[in-house]
C-alpha cells in the first residue's frame, strides 16, 4: 500500500486536529463538568470527523493502512510505557513530614527535577507534591511553591531523557536515540533548573522571614514527623527495570522483524513492550492496595489520557502527511517562516513556536508538528540539523510549564494543591508569574543555545 500523498492534501484535513486539541484546551475551562462527562465522547467525535471523510476520499484501504500504521507504531508503545510509569510510580508512596524551611523546599524541587527526567514529569509530580504539600502546610504563603514545581517538576525537568515528556518518548520512536536528548538539552536545562532554583531560594527566603509567616503549632494540620518511603519494589527494582527496557530497545537491533498492512513490527520493540507490560503487572499484583490508597491512586488520569491520545494519533495524521510533503504541502508558508534565505532552518522560531504552541496545546502532537517540519528524518536532525531539533525539544519541554494546560501534571498538581487548602492563582494569573518568570528565561535561552 503506497504511502499517503500530504501534496493532495488540502488545510481543511486538519481542522479535526485543531478542534481536537482546543476542545482539550478549553472544555476544561469553560465547562469542566461536561468535559469530565464527555471527553471521550469528544475525542471519538473528532476521530471521525477525520476518519469518514478520509475513508470515503481515499478509500477504505487508504484509510485502515493509516490507521493501523499509527496505532501500531506510535499509539501503543506511547500508551505502554506511560501505564509503566503511571502504575510504578502509583506504588511509591513518601510518608511523614518534614518542615518547609527555604532549604528543604529547594532541595525537593531540585530531587523532582532530577527524578523527572527518569520516572517521568507526571510520575515524579505525583510523587512528591504531597510531601511538599504537608511541608507546607503550616505556612500562610506556600502558593509560590508549587508554582515553582510545576515550573521544574512538572516540566523543565523531564528534558533529559524520552522517559522524561511525552514529546521526548515520540522522538525516540521516530528514531532519535535515547542519549541524544541528554547530550543536546543537557547545559540547557541545567542553566534553566538552576536559575529557577535560586531566584525560588531567594522568593521562599523573603517569605519565610515574614513576621506571621509560620501558623501557631496547635493550627499545623500535619505536625512535623520523621520522613519515611514504601514501595521499595517499584522504586529500586522495577523503577530501574523499565529504563533499561527502553535503553536497550535504542541499542539491540537484530534486525528481525515484520512489514505489512501497515504494520512494522521490529523485535526490539516487542521486546521492550511485552517488558514494560510485565512490569506493570508486577507492579499492581506486588504493590500492597493499601499503599496505593495511601497514595491516592486511581485509574482515572491513565483512561483520560488513552482516550485523548487516540484523538490526537489518528486526526494528526492528514498533517503530518501535509508537513512531510514540505514545499509542495499546504503548510509551505510556515516552512518558508522558519527557514531563511538560504534554506536553514531558524532554530530561535523553531524554539519560540514550538514553545508557544505547547503552552496552551498538548506538547506531545506540537512537537511531531515541528519534528516533521523540520523535515522528520531523525538522522538529519540528531546530525547538520541537531541544533534544531534541540530547540523544537526544548521548546516543548520547557514551555509547557507557561500555563497550566500546557502539560498534563500542571493541572493535576494544581487541583491537588487546592484540594489540600493552598489558594493557587486563576489561569491568568498563574500567566502572570509565568510571564515575568519564565519569559525572560527563554528569552536568555536563546540569546545562548537557540540563536
Amino acid at each position: 500500500m503506497p504511502e499517503l500523498n500530504g501534496a493532495a492534501l488540502t488545510l481543511v484535513w486538519i481542522v479535526p486536529f485543531v478542534g481536537m486539541l482546543l476542545s482539550i484546551a478549553v472544555f476544561p475551562l469553560v465547562a469542566p463538568d461536561i468535559w469530565q462527562r464527555h471527553y471521550g465522547k469528544i475525542a471519538a467525535f473528532w476521530s471521525l470527523a477525520f476518519l469518514l471523510p478520509f475513508a470515503y476520499r481515499f478509500g477504505p484501504a487508504v484509510a485502515a493502512h493509516e490507521v493501523v500504521h499509527t496505532v501500531q507504531a506510535e499509539y501503543v508503545p506511547f500508551m505502554i510505557l506511560l501505564l509503566a510509569l503511571f502504575t510504578v510510580t502509583g506504588g511509591i508512596h513518601v510518608k511523614g513530614n518534614p518542615h518547609g524551611t527555604p532549604a528543604l523546599n529547594t532541595g525537593i524541587l531540585a530531587l523532582g527535577t532530577a527524578l523527572a527526567s527518569i520516572m517521568g514529569t507526571t510520575g515524579a509530580a505525583m510523587l512528591l507534591i504531597r510531601p511538599l504539600l504537608r511541608a507546607n502546610d503550616a505556612r500562610r504563603h506556600n502558593a509560590h511553591v508549587v508554582i515553582f514545581f510545576i515550573f521544574l517538576v512538572a516540566n523543565i525537568g523531564g528534558a533529559l531523557t524520552p522517559l522524561g515528556d511525552p514529546p521526548l518518548f515520540l522522538g525516540f520512536l521516530k528514531g532519535v536515540e535515547f542519549f541524544w536528548t541528554t547530550r543536546a538539552l543537557l547545559w540547557p536545562t541545567l542553566t534553566t533548573a538552576a536559575i529557577l532554583l535560586i531566584l525560588f531560594f531567594a522568593i521562599d527566603s523573603w517569605f519565610y522571614r515574614r513576621p506571621g509567616e509560620a501558623l501557631p503549632a496547635r493550627m499545623d494540620p500535619t505536625p512535623d514527623s520523621p520522613v519515611s518511603i514504601d514501595g521499595m519494589l517499584n522504586l529500586l527494582v522495577l523503577g530501574p527495570m523499565i529504563i533499561v527496557s527502553v535503553i536497550v530497545s535504542g541499542f539491540w537491533n537484530p534486525g528481525i522483524g515484520y512489514a505489512g498492512y501497515g504494520m512494522h513490527l521490529e523485535l526490539q520493540n516487542v521486546v521492550r513492550d511485552l517488558a514494560l507490560l510485565a512490569i506493570s503487572w508486577l507492579s499492581w499484583r506486588y504493590t500492597p492496595g493499601e499503599l496505593r490508597e495511601a497514595h491516592h491512586f486511581e485509574w482515572a488520569p491513565m483512561i483520560e489520557v488513552a482516550k485523548l491520545f487516540a484523538g490526537i494519533f489518528l486526526t494528526i495524521i492528514p498533517a503530518i502527511a501535509i508537513l512531510r510533503a514540505g514545499q509542495g504541502g499546504a503548510m509551505a508558508p510556515l516552512l518558508a517562516l522558519v527557514t531563511d534565505e538560504a534554506g536553514r532552518p531558524r532554530d530561535a522560531l523553531y524554539f519560540w513556536m514550538a514553545g508557544g504552541l505547547s503552552s496552551f496545546l498538548d506538547n506531545a502532537p506540537t512537537y511531531l508538528v515541528f519534528f516533521n517540519l523540520a523535515g522528520g528524518d531523525p538522522l538529519a536532525l540528531m546530525g547538520p540539523l541537531a541544533s534544531t531539533l534541540a530547540a523544537i525539544s526544548a521548546g516543548a519541554v520547557f514551555m509547557g510549564a507557561n500555563t497550566y494546560i500546557g502539560n498534563a501534571p500542571n493541572f493535576m498538581v494544581k487541583s491537588i494543591a487546592q484540594s489540600r487548602g493552598v489558594a493557587m492563582p486563576g489561569f491568568f494569573s498563574y500567566m502572570l508569574w509565568s510571564g515575568c518568570i519564565l519569559l525572560p528565561m527563554f528569552a536568555l535561552l536563546t540569546v545562548i543555545f537557540f540563536r
